[in-house]
C-alpha cells in the first residue's frame, strides 16, 4: 500500500537521495552530464533542498514496501492568478510502474483545488519522456521557454498547464 507523507527538514536526505539517482538517468541524454551535475548542486544538496522548503516548497514523499520510493514538491507561485506549481516529481527506476507518479500527481492536484488554485503548472524538458506522462494525467502545453539557470547553461522547457 502506498503511504505519503508530508516532508520535514529531516527527510531532505531522502529527497536528496531519491533526486540524485533519479536525476542523472532521467536528463544525462538530454542536456549532459557536465549540465546535470551543476543542476544537482544547484538543486538537490541539502541546503539547497532547505532553501526550497523555507521558500514554501512541499514535499511529499511517497513509501511503498518499506521503503522511501518517490517525492514531489510543488508550491503557490501566484496567488492571485491561483497557480500551483509542481515543482519535481521523482520516482526511483525500481518503483517504475506501481503508479507512484500518478499517485504524487493526484495528490498534488487534489491540495492544489483545497488551496482554491484555478492552474496546476510544471515545466518539462521539451524532449522529455515524461511529457506524455503529464498529457495523459490532462496538462496541456501553455508555452515554450528557455530559461537560463547560470553557468552558461538554460533550461528548454514547456510549460504545462492543468486547469483546476
Amino acid at each position: 500500500m502506498i503511504t505519503l507523507r508530508i516532508a520535514r527538514e529531516e527527510d531532505l536526505p531522502v529527497i536528496a537521495n531519491i533526486g540524485t539517482i533519479t536525476y542523472g538517468p532521467t536528463y544525462a541524454h538530454l542536456i549532459g552530464q557536465e549540465q546535470v551535475d551543476y543542476m544537482l548542486g544547484k538543486f538537490y544538496t541539502l541546503g539547497a533542498l532547505k532553501e526550497q522548503l523555507m521558500q514554501g516548497h512541499i514535499f511529499i514523499i511517497a513509501h511503498e514496501q518499506g521503503k522511501d520510493l518517490a517525492f514531489a514538491s510543488y508550491s503557490t507561485t501566484d496567488p492571485e492568478k491561483g497557480i500551483v506549481k509542481l515543482h519535481k516529481l521523482y520516482v526511483l527506476p525500481e518503483a517504475h510502474g506501481l503508479g507512484l507518479g500518478k499517485f504524487l500527481i493526484n495528490e498534488v492536484r487534489d491540495k492544489a483545488i483545497d488551496a482554491g488554485a484555478k492552474s496546476l503548472e510544471l515545466n518539462v524538458n521539451r524532449d522529455n519522456n515524461a511529457k506524455a506522462f503529464y498529457e495523459k494525467a490532462g496538462f496541456k502545453i501553455k508555452e515554450t521557454v528557455d530559461i537560463e539557470i547560470g553557468n552558461g547553461f538554460q533550461m528548454n522547457d514547456y510549460v504545462m498547464a492543468l486547469p483546476l
